[in-house]
């Protein structure tokens, strides 16, 4: 089972922290959402699809990824006005594309859920560094909807 490699101090607003690029990984991202947003009382309308759309963004960075071995994957989240941002950093600078999967397909649905709940999203080069993040912002009407 993965371990977060190292997290930042707590933050009332902010939360980083680091994954190794392994299938358990979501999971282990979403625990430290749970944990950072149940420091925000009024923010438990935002856990569900959080988390959703977390565990897809950190899945395609584990499986679609082409970085070198041992490379992490770094995980941010941000909470304001009652908005999570959700950021996924990963050492490859491919950017995501949407794409159809077809029915009978069992992947390749992540980014259209992502597309489709996330109030917000986009992908952006790694400023400074090699590589891309991609984020999401969820906000609580989106998330009540």
């Amino acid at each position: 089972m993965p371990e977060t490699v190292s997290a930042t101090p707590p933050s009332p607003a902010e939360h980083t922290c680091w994954l190794p690029r392994h299938r358990k990984s979501p999971g282990a991202a979403r625990r430290e959402l749970r944990s950072f947003l149940a420091d925000h009382p009024d923010s438990e309308d935002l856990l569900p699809t959080g988390e959703l759309l977390l565990s897809e963004l950190v899945t395609n960075s584990v499986q679609h990824a082409r970085t070198a071995r041992g490379r992490l994957i770094q995980v941010r989240f941000g909470l304001a006005d009652s908005l999570l941002r959700i950021e996924v950093h990963d050492a490859d600078s491919e950017k995501p594309a949407l794409r159809d999967a077809s029915d009978s397909e069992e992947a390749g649905r992540g980014l259209l859920l992502v597309h489709e709940l996330a109030a917000q999203w986009g992908c952006c080069p790694r400023i400074g560094g090699i590589g891309k993040f991609v984020w999401c912002h969820i906000s609580a009407e989106a998330a009540a909807a």
